[in-house]
């Protein structure tokens, strides 16, 4: 179905989960949890790879640019010239011009940097980068970031790496109703349900990492993410029943078919 396929910058893919690549065991484990998750988009951060030695043996040789669509990252970078410097680096090495813009604000919360941020997105931008700006849950710094021209938000569900799931569910509502980019929910997650909960909720497609790396066994888990998104996303669509206080008989004595 094409209201199933995820639409970023005007490019269509068939996966709403997006997966990360750091913090796994081996190379090899990454590889079989990426296949795993269904995932088509995988982030890399560009500080912690050795871009010297691609073609040498390095983490990215692992990636099949022809199967996945790379999305360099920014992650450890404390202000917007950082931030600017590393997606060029990114483009310079044929990485990609779709980047995932991380600033963040202190080393404790890894929570982002909402000056830096802006100024980092407005300067990317212009230069003609297609930037997925990692947010925090607020409707308004969203709304500015999809003026700049941001091609989606992200804004997170918990802090990076925390694995306590959604923390508030009324914000990604609210960012959803102000904002026609994509709203991809990233950081936090712990577990599929976590997953389930933001395709529930409309969004448009879910990024995680320690979920999947840290786990006991990270190609079960990736499956279960992808499973997770997928039935969260089919169940958006079909429409949940309303919520109410008192009980309704699932067998009603009254308007049988045939009566």
């Amino acid at each position: 179905m094409k209201s199933n396929k995820l639409t970023i910058a005007g490019k269509e893919y068939n996966s709403r989960l997006m997966v990360g690549t750091g913090k796994y065991a081996t190379n090899e484990l990454m590889v079989e949890a990426l296949e795993a998750s269904g995932a088509e988009i995988i982030t890399v951060a560009v500080r912690r790879v050795d871009l010297t030695q691609m073609g040498k043996g390095c983490m990215l040789d692992y990636i099949d640019p022809k199967k996945y669509t790379l999305l360099p990252n920014t992650a450890a970078c404390y202000t917007a010239e950082e931030a600017i410097r590393t997606c060029r680096l990114a483009r310079e090495a044929g990485l990609s011009d779709l980047v995932k813009l991380e600033v963040l604000g202190d080393e404790k919360t890894l929570f982002p940097d909402n000056e830096e941020l802006l100024k980092a997105a407005k300067i990317l931008i212009a230069e003609g980068f297609t930037v997925l700006p990692y947010c925090s849950d607020d409707v308004i710094l969203c709304k500015k970031l999809e003026d700049l021209g941001c091609a989606a938000v992200m804004p997170l569900g918990a802090p990076i790496g925390s694995g306590l799931g959604i923390r508030n569910p009324y914000n990604i509502k609210l960012i959803m109703e102000a904002v026609s980019v994509p709203v991809i929910v990233d950081a936090g997650v712990g577990t599929a349900s976590d997953a389930t909960l933001a395709m529930e909720l409309g969004c448009d497609g879910i990024l995680m990492n320690t979920a999947i790396a840290g786990a006991k066994d990270p190609v079960a888990m990736a499956r279960a993410m992808k499973l997770g998104v997928e039935a969260g996303r089919l169940a958006h669509e079909a429409g949940r029943i309303p919520r109410k206080l008192y009980a309704t008989a699932s067998s009603p004595l009254t308007d049988l078919i045939g009566s």
